[in-house]
């Protein structure tokens, strides 16, 4: 029978999001990437550009007025401050400042002025700011200054320029009027007509209308505005500084890493998380083991005082005790996905010694008959026995399985039965040969327990081979080696073959504890093993990870996280 695997539902999102940014964090090296990538390059803006320096001008932009103290509606109203923004920012402004610093020695063209100028209008104001931006600050006020004084001396000009041209059109509106008024006075006389003094009164009264608006006109206020804020050199260069680049730098090279994170999650074809893999094997996490450095050199956790991977090894066996699916047969098939076994050939010793606390009547069955090691790796734990008559049988050639047992002895926790895998010829006869039967079936036994550990499952048939005659099939696995496509096949060949996944048990990766567990082993070889091997000190385990992997009910190790 298949575990159900509950929906993801709305609950989780919170859940989801939680695992999603662990994911992210799991790749610290291209956060930390980013994050020093984001530093360098804010201190390379901050160290290779030059300093600026920003003066400021406030002009107040002003009409030509005839009483600029009358009540009433102001002239200024009819000003369009935008079109005097893009005036202040024009050609001509620019060559009038140019000339003008031509004069105190700067020579600067116009366009080049004109590229630091930045003019601005507060909101609701008749105020234009200059803003030049120059390489000293002594350059930086004089230029602003001459801008905004070429801007009033531009608008100035155009003011009197308009003056001017409405006062020469009454002009030549006045011209005529004066010489028919000339004319009409020399035909005025005592007997002169009554239509001749009335024309004539007209044009003098045209006249006299024409003559006051030019006298209005040359009466304007022609100021266009006044310099209420004048240009001061700056103290201090402007932009961004050295502390607030770095900031900055670090921000943006963060969410770099971010970024480049969840790209690499995206295309990661590791597990990345509880539901995925429950999702991918069709089976409950039953636990993830604790690193534990005083493992090195021995498979036998449980009997060391102190251990937490036996505690957990022991809260894995107590779980499969209890499952309904398991209590009903009690057998059960270890096995690894891919690659090295060793893995999965602990969790099956281990499983065994915690049954045989328990009081079961454990048998252990080394299927692996390509590379046998348990008996070698047990050492002087095993003690050769000969089988019971009942588990030999009659047809019994004295080949695999039905040669001698051996009896594993843990400390302090009793002992099991060990069927050590030998080399054989044909290896899927051999473990589909009736003595494997008998021997799997000895777990119809009261009490008895029958763990088979197999090669890995997808490196050879071997583990297929025997998926129907145990109850259900526990995974052993590393999540930052094993794939979703790799846990998938899994489930997709037990399901085929008529067995099902009780679930996955998950060991971190070692690292230098593995590569010194291989130095270990070489040495054993070389020495020949047995009674020459060095003991571990039982009462000092090293350990490390959070104290919720005790159970492993809880906790997961995510591919390239550490503990």
């Amino acid at each position: 029978m298949t575990h159900p695997i509950r929906p993801l539902d709305d609950q989780d999102e919170p859940a989801l999001l939680r695992d999603q940014f662990r994911q992210l964090l799991r790749y610290r090296a291209l956060l930390a990437g980013g994050v020093v990538v984001g530093l360098l390059g804010g201190g390379f803006l901050a160290l290779s550009g030059d300093d600026t320096y920003t003066a400021t001008g406030e002009v107040q932009v002003r009409s030509a007025t005839a009483d600029p103290f009358a009540t009433g509606a102001s002239a200024d109203k009819g000003i369009n401050i935008g079109s005097e923004r893009q005036t202040a920012v024009s050609d001509t402004v620019g060559d009038l400042a140019a000339g003008t610093l031509l004069k105190e020695g700067d020579d600067v063209t116009a366009r080049k002025l004109l590229a630091g100028l930045q003019v601005t209008n507060p909101p609701n104001t008749l105020t234009l700011r200059f803003s030049y931006t120059g390489a000293s600050p002594e350059q930086a006020r004089s230029r602003a200054e001459a801008l905004a004084n070429a801007y009033l001396a531009h608008r100035k000009a155009r003011t009197q320029e308009s003056i001017d041209n409405m006062a020469n059109g009454y002009r030549a509106q006045l011209e005529p009027l004066e010489e028919k008024r000339d004319l009409l006075e020399e035909r005025t006389g005592v007997d002169a007509a009554d239509d001749v003094s009335s024309a004539r009164a007209n044009i003098i009264v045209s006249i006299s209308e024409l003559s006051r608006k030019i006298s209005e006109l040359k009466a304007l206020d022609t100021t266009p505005g006044y310099l209420n804020k004048k240009p001061v050199a700056p103290t201090e260069p402007t932009g961004a500084g050295l502390p607030l680049l770095l900031g900055l730098g670090a921000v943006v090279g963060l969410a770099l890493g971010l970024l480049l994170s969840w790209v690499r999650l995206v295309f990661d074809p590791a597990v990345r998380s509880p539901r995925e893999l429950v999702r991918s094997l069709g089976g409950p996490l039953l636990g993830t083991l604790p690193r534990e450095r005083a493992a090195v050199g021995t498979l036998l956790a449980i009997g060391r005082s102190g251990s937490r991977l036996a505690e957990e090894y022991r809260a894995v066996a107590f779980r499969l005790a209890y499952d309904p699916s398991f209590a009903e047969r009690r057998r059960l098939l270890v096995t690894a996905p891919r690659g090295d076994n060793s893995a999965a050939a602990a969790a099956a010793v281990n499983l065994a010694a915690a049954f045989a606390e328990m009081g079961r009547d454990v048998l252990l069955v080394e299927a692996d008959l390509r590379t046998p090691s348990l008996a070698r790796d047990l050492g002087s734990s095993a003690h050769e026995v000969r089988p019971p008559r009942w588990a030999a049988g009659e047809d019994g050639d004295g080949s695999w399985p039905t040669g001698a047992r051996h009896n594993v002895d843990v400390p302090g926790s009793g002992a099991f039965a060990l069927v050590a895998g030998a080399t054989a010829d044909n290896v899927p006869r051999a473990l589909t040969s009736a003595p494997v039967a008998r021997i799997v079936a000895e777990a119809d036994r009261p009490g008895a327990v029958v763990i088979v550990l197999a090669p890995p499952v997808l490196s050879y048939a071997d583990a297929v081979a025997l998926v129907d005659r145990v109850e259900g099939v526990m995974i052993v696995c590393d999540p930052r080696e094993v794939h979703r496509s790799d846990l998938e096949r899994i489930r997709e060949i037990i399901s085929a073959s008529g067995g099902s996944v009780l679930g996955a048990l998950l060991h971190p990766g070692r690292g230098r504890l593995r590569r010194a567990d291989r130095r270990h082993k070489s040495a054993r070889r070389r020495t020949g093993g047995g009674s020459g091997t060095p003991s571990v000190e039982p009462d000092a385990p090293e350990t490390t990870g959070d104290p919720a992997e005790t159970m492993g009910l809880r906790s997961f190790t995510l591919p390239g996280a550490r503990r």
